[in-house]
């Protein structure tokens, strides 16, 4: 029996010494879950769902990074939203075309893409899409957002957005921060013609703030300050 005992007894003392370690590091085993869920969430906004700039960009680079001149990276500009928003539906009906924007944007892009709300009616999106079929996707990224959304009491209102995209073969680069701001600037150059704009090397040379298009919101005082 003495030899039964002498085994069982250190066989114990180990399981009851891993138990001990198991409490506090299952312990923190949830607190880490925890706080990647709410860093998560507060990475995301919180109307759409969509990734806020910090997320957006992180991704972004992601697929710039690895699919180099197969990558495409656009600005989504609502048009007179402020009609929307200021109409009989108010903010709420704003709200709606916002969200279905966004789940518009979050189809088109697919799983592996990354759309983001950069604020107000301003979306960006990166995805994966080669030279062949850039226009014919950013054309059914136009009629898309184009489609009617309901709000309020099966009320439809008319939307429509316009689009610039950037990619790096024609840039030349994979720096993200150019690639948008190339991208806003032919965003800004299609404004309200119902037409997407692919942006080539003379959307580089648009005067910018701070790295956004002169004329931006905030871009005045930011400049003014520097």
């Amino acid at each position: 029996m003495a030899p039964t005992v002498r085994v069982q007894a250190p066989i114990g003392q180990r399981a009851l010494f891993i138990t001990t370690l198991a409490v506090p590091l299952t312990g923190w085993t949830v607190h880490a879950v925890s706080l990647h869920r709410k860093l998560s969430a507060a990475r995301r906004d919180p109307l759409t769902g969509l990734l806020g700039r910090d997320g957006f960009t992180a991704k972004a680079r992601q697929i710039t990074d690895r699919y180099g001149n197969s990558a495409l990276v656009g600005i989504a500009d609502l048009d007179h939203f402020k009609q929307i928003n200021d109409g009989p539906g108010g903010h709420a009906a704003g709200d709606r075309v916002l969200a279905a924007t966004a789940q518009r944007l979050t189809a088109w892009a697919g799983s592996r893409g990354a759309v983001g709300r950069l604020g107000g009616d301003e979306f960006a999106f990166a995805a994966r899409i080669g030279p062949a079929r850039r226009e014919l996707r950013l054309a059914q990224l136009t009629q898309l957002l184009a489609q009617p959304v309901e709000v309020d009491d099966g009320v439809l209102v008319d939307v429509a957005a316009s689009i610039g995209a950037a990619c790096p073969d024609v840039l030349g680069t994979t720096d993200l921060s150019l690639l948008q701001r190339v991208a806003d600037a032919a965003m800004y150059a299609g404004k309200h013609t119902g037409r997407p704009v692919l942006a080539n090397r003379s959307h580089a040379a648009v005067p910018s703030v701070n790295g956004r298009r002169t004329g931006r919101p905030g871009t005045d005082t930011l400049g003014a300050a520097a």
